[in-house]
């Protein structure tokens, strides 16, 4: 019975490293696109950024819901050590996004659509700066500990 799980798991266990990995580079490469538009770039060039992020949730929310279920799945229902740290960090990430990085991203790009770069959206961006930076130190701190668990994995003994 354990031989079965382990084999059912193994395509699970491909999945979650790599859906959990395009989430991080996707949130990632939205803040990083940000600063660098921010700092050095032209209002287009913001417009550009602003307007293009979201068309990337498109990306971004399949591959978390991957990750998320994935990750569950992998746990089976451990609620201790470091699946449960794991899946404590994937609702505040989860709850983040919702709540915060998704509605401004929103609100970012009409607004840099629109052209207007008011006290609105600047006040808007450092917010989603500061949330876009939370939830990339949680996704590498979960990622430092599947790195850590799968490890473990390799550990043991495989009869």
């Amino acid at each position: 019975m354990k031989a079965a799980h382990m084999k059912s798991a193994a395509p699970i266990r491909r999945i979650h490293p790599i859906a959990g990995t395009i989430a991080l580079l996707t949130i990632a490469s939205f803040w990083l696109a940000t600063v660098v538009a921010e700092i050095w770039g032209s209002a287009a060039t913001i417009t550009l950024v602003k307007t293009a992020i979201p068309w990337g949730f498109l990306l971004l929310v399949p591959a978390l819901a991957a990750t998320g279920g994935s990750g569950v799945a992998l746990a089976q229902g451990g609620r201790s050590g470091l699946p449960a740290r794991k899946r404590r960090r994937m609702a505040i990430i989860a709850a983040n996004g919702i709540l915060v990085l998704i509605p401004s991203a929103l609100f970012l790009a009409a607004r840099a659509g629109a052209g207007r770069f008011d006290t609105g959206f600047v006040l808007v961006q450092a917010i989603e700066l500061v949330a876009g930076a939370v939830n990339i130190t949680l996704l590498c701190l979960n990622l430092r500990d599947g790195i850590r668990m799968a490890r473990g994995r390799k550990a043991l003994p495989s009869g």
